[in-house]
């Protein structure tokens, strides 16, 4: 993989990360399009690296809802602030699960399967509209039914959607935020759970991959095979898209706009599958 490839790639994750139309099977798409071909640990590695600058990108964008939940949980405060922080762990259980249990599994899906990234972009789009009449026609027997504030049992739903959603086509995001506005969550107020509930594990398969590449072991050899620059341009990329995407992403969430990524989903994922 160049430079440019990288860059491309990191300008890829740092705009669809955030929008609902599933950032790894638009990598998947574009590694397909550029003609890169890499092992599957190699190009999971390259993408936790990606996902890894978005991750800080959202700390960034939303530090001032950040830093108040970092102060309250690590000083026990036992605040609205610590008890958040503690959801998103609990949202983080699922996605643990996968990644000790099942990485094999999903590694497997990576690496130009664009008929599997097909199927799971239109899945995203069946989720995305359904989220969207959710929204806008709720079936609730009450009428006088108002959006709640996430909840114990919410953040572990919501964290199955974020473990299901490790398949490239599937939108973290969409997922996630749909889960959650299906739930009868504030809208604005799961877009940002859902931005905030990656960072642990991706944080934590990043320090995983650090390991692995600082060791003296065959999979250092393997894991050098992007190169380190090329994967500093695409981290910077990531980063720098990412921050104008988060801010953007939040604006859509809150006017309730997902329903034209799920037509964008669907057309995607229909062209994959014909492909």
């Amino acid at each position: 993989m160049d430079s440019i490839q990288a860059i491309i790639l990191g300008i890829v994750q740092g705009l669809t990360e955030y929008l609902p139309v599933s950032s790894s099977g638009h990598l998947e798409i574009c590694r397909e399009i550029l003609g890169i071909d890499l092992p599957s640990e190699n190009i999971l590695s390259f993408d936790v690296a990606l996902h890894a600058a978005t991750v800080l990108s959202t700390i960034v964008v939303l530090w001032k809802e950040f830093l108040p939940l970092c102060k309250s949980f690590f000083t026990f405060r036992r605040d609205n602030n610590f008890y958040y922080v503690c959801k998103i762990l609990v949202s983080c259980i699922p996605v643990a699960i996968v990644g000790f249990c099942f990485k094999d599994f999903v590694e497997s899906f990576f690496g130009g399967n664009l008929t599997v990234v097909g199927i799971c972009l239109t899945i995203t789009a069946a989720l995305l509209a359904f989220s969207y009449f959710f929204r806008t026609r709720p079936l609730r027997p009450n009428p006088a039914f108002q959006p709640r504030d996430i909840t114990w049992t919410d953040a572990f739903v919501i964290g199955i959607a974020q473990a299901v959603a490790v398949l490239p086509g599937l939108s973290r995001s969409g997922s996630t935020i749909a889960t959650g506005i299906i739930l009868g969550n504030k809208s604005d107020k799961v877009a940002s759970f859902s931005f905030f509930m990656v960072i642990i594990p991706i944080l934590g398969e990043a320090l995983l991959d650090i390991k692995k590449i600082i060791s003296p072991s065959a999979d250092a050899v393997a894991q050098a095979a992007v190169g380190v620059v090329p994967t500093i341009l695409g981290f910077l990329a990531a980063f720098i898209v990412g921050c104008a995407a988060c801010k953007w992403m939040i604006s859509i969430v809150k006017r309730g706009k997902l329903i034209w990524f799920a037509i964008y989903c669907l057309i995607a994922g229909l062209t994959c599958i014909i492909w």
